[in-house]
């Protein structure tokens, strides 16, 4: 466990947590479909959560890849998930990208994880640019990203394409730390 707050915890996935995991992402695909299809195609029942679940913690185990569950203190259930992926350990960059659950929305917690991610990124993991990649559409990503004072840094053209849409424009916003 790397943060543990009265009302939520964010920890690492475990392979206990496929259940929760599905159960997450049932309950949030109208949520989830536009920004993260893959994790959602991956979640749609409980089997090809057991799989995707022990996919991520080989990931974790082998630092390619780590997927963080945001869970409420009270009865465990997975409210939240953020990923730190598309690291260069070379560079010491990764990108950071985040969703929470209907019912916790607005409510600060994606901004209290992606705090604690970024500084667990800096201060465990020894990486010096956090990135977060949005759709100027998507207000409520946007302010998280600021109120954890990433920076606004560019345009870029065509960078995801939801299902059965065209490719979207995506904003890019970093947080750097001194090298």
């Amino acid at each position: 466990m790397i943060f543990n707050d009265e009302i939520f915890t964010i920890e690492a996935i475990t392979t206990k947590d496929s259940w929760r995991l599905c159960d997450f992402i049932v309950t949030n695909s109208d949520r989830l479909k536009r920004y993260f299809p893959k994790t959602l195609q991956q979640n749609l029942n409980p089997t090809l959560s057991e799989i995707f679940v022990e996919l991520k913690v080989k990931k974790f185990i082998n630092k390619n890849e780590f997927l963080f569950t945001v869970k409420e203190k009270s009865n465990r259930s997975i409210i939240g998930l953020c990923y730190v992926k598309e690291i260069n350990w070379d560079l010491k960059i990764a990108e950071l990208a985040y969703c929470i659950d209907y019912q916790f929305d607005g409510k600060g917690f994606t901004t209290k994880t992606v705090r604690y991610i970024s500084k667990y990124c800096n201060e465990k993991l020894d990486l010096k640019t956090l990135q977060i990649i949005v759709h100027k559409t998507n207000s409520g990503s946007v302010k998280v990203a600021e109120k954890c004072n990433y920076k606004w840094i560019k345009t870029l053209p065509k960078e995801h394409t939801p299902p059965n849409e065209a490719p979207l424009d995506m904003e890019l916003y970093e947080l750097y730390y001194e090298r």
